[in-house]
């Protein structure tokens, strides 16, 4: 057997023309991971924020029943409301942690005979029937709400 070293004219630049292929297409895929790594770490920044202004709407739900002047007997014109923290003012915000604020506001909605079951004489006593839109606030504006209707037995 003879080996011939004739290289054939046409394969000259072959294979750096197939390297130089391959080191684009190597180019194209990283930059394609990158990208979606940035995009995945901000979907996930961004799902966290939103967990911070829900978490915030959440202690605003939690404020109002310890703060009974917001449906007491100050709170019982029908389709009126109370803000909180601030009864004078809807803007104030509370400050929970150095990026979570909260506010918003109890209307009150009449009032109806106790519901069945709950142990008061429906002749005597009314429900008075409230509902509260809870506003949190988180990093980089994420705002979130939470509406809930609640009662309170009186005369």
């Amino acid at each position: 057997m003879r080996s011939s070293a004739v290289q054939l004219k046409n394969e000259t630049g072959f294979v750096t023309g197939m390297m130089l292929f391959m080191l684009a297409i190597f180019t194209v895929v990283g930059v394609s991971a990158i990208v979606i790594s940035i995009t995945e770490m901000q979907l996930a920044s961004n799902d966290q924020f939103f967990k911070i202004a829900f978490y915030g709407a959440e202690a605003a739900r939690g404020y109002v029943p310890r703060n009974t002047d917001l449906y007491g007997a100050e709170n019982t014109v029908e389709n009126g409301s109370l803000t909180f923290p601030d009864l004078n003012d809807s803007s104030v915000r509370k400050s929970i942690m150095s990026q979570q604020e909260f506010n918003g506001e109890v209307m009150f909605n009449g009032s109806s005979l106790p519901p069945r079951g709950s142990g008061f004489e429906v002749g005597t006593f009314r429900a008075h029937e409230y509902q509260m839109t809870c506003n949190g606030y988180g990093p980089r504006n994420s705002q979130s709400q939470i509406e809930a209707g609640f009662y309170r037995i009186g005369f």
